[in-house]
């Protein structure tokens, strides 16, 4: 086993112990209401609070919910699906991320508040998140980015490949920490399977509620990875936690793209831990990467490959 002690800086640490003092070891043993209300709980706690600069309007894209941020007048749109394991999460829970994503870019945020499991199985949030995209790509002119950390991340690769050959709007896809449907026996799974943050357990927890069971084999709209045809892809950045089963999903999904042809690139975050967006303002590691997540958004949406 890794010895996080010395990976993981103190920074990063005082995060971790933050977010514990919110988010139980034995969460994912509670109800779904209760790990809900606990999650919901800790975001509040950590939100950052959102820049006096955005505005923001909740509206629906056809029958989804979304969040819309602006700052200024847009040429560009990003789509962000947010992560917690298709169980929890909403359009509060990274309101603060949306919004310095906003204003670092210059961007409109289209947040979604696609449908949870286990009221909604696979692929209810895949269906709402390609709604809410072809939403974004009608109601507003100029390129878009999809973007999306751990669940959300796996949303926007299924989307990617779900609208090859549909639409010429998506110019760039940023992933972050995404769990992207890997072996879950190999690698990272195991090398991290006691990671602070997300332990191997959690994930195949999260799987199981998504499905309502096992997962689907072949079906790439629920497991990226598993696709068979990697080309025609718009440019991919992929950004994944040192300290985290889920990093290997990400070095995987990037070769395949480049191995297809396509552009892509995978920054490892040395140190760093799942869920570490929302420490960005109280580790330097963290927010360090958050400054090049915000770059690569805006780089892709103008066409720009600096990799």
């Amino acid at each position: 086993m890794p010895d996080y002690t010395q990976l993981i800086d103190e920074e990063t640490w005082s995060f971790i112990r933050k977010t514990a003092e919110f988010y139980p070891d034995d969460a994912v043993t509670r109800s779904i209401e209760e790990q809900r209300q606990v999650y919901d709980q800790m975001c509040r706690a950590l939100n950052a609070g959102r820049p006096d600069s955005v505005t923001t309007q909740d509206v629906f894209a056809d029958d989804v919910p979304v969040r819309v941020y602006t700052c200024g007048a847009p040429n560009f749109t990003a789509v962000y699906f947010h992560g917690g394991g298709f169980v929890v999460g909403g359009l509060e829970s990274h309101d603060d991320v949306c919004a310095e994503l906003c204003v670092q870019t210059g961007y409109r945020v289209v947040a979604v508040d696609y449908r949870l499991s286990p009221e909604h199985v696979h692929p209810a949030a895949f269906d709402d998140a390609w709604s809410a995209t072809l939403w974004a790509i009608a109601e507003f002119e100029g390129p878009v980015v999809l973007v999306g950390d751990s669940a959300g991340g796996n949303l926007v690769a299924a989307v990617s490949h779900a609208a090859r050959g549909r639409t010429d709007k998506i110019h760039g896809q940023v992933l972050i920490y995404p769990g992207l449907g890997g072996d879950n026996y190999s690698g990272s799974y195991l090398t991290h399977a006691e990671a602070p943050m997300l332990t191997r357990d959690d994930v195949l927890f999260y799987m199981s509620i998504r499905h309502g069971g096992p997962a689907p084999t072949g079906d790439a709209t629920a497991s990226p990875l598993q696709d068979t045809d990697f080309s025609g892809l718009p440019p991919s950045i992929i950004f994944t936690a040192e300290c985290d089963p889920l990093s290997d999903d990400g070095k995987a999904y990037c070769d395949k793209v480049k191995a297809a042809g396509g552009k892509a690139a995978w920054i490892e975050e040395e140190g760093l831990v799942h869920g570490y967006l929302r420490a960005r303002k109280m580790s330097k590691r963290a927010g360090t990467s958050f400054d090049r997540i915000t770059t690569a958004v805006e780089a892709l949406g103008q066409d720009l490959w600096p990799y």
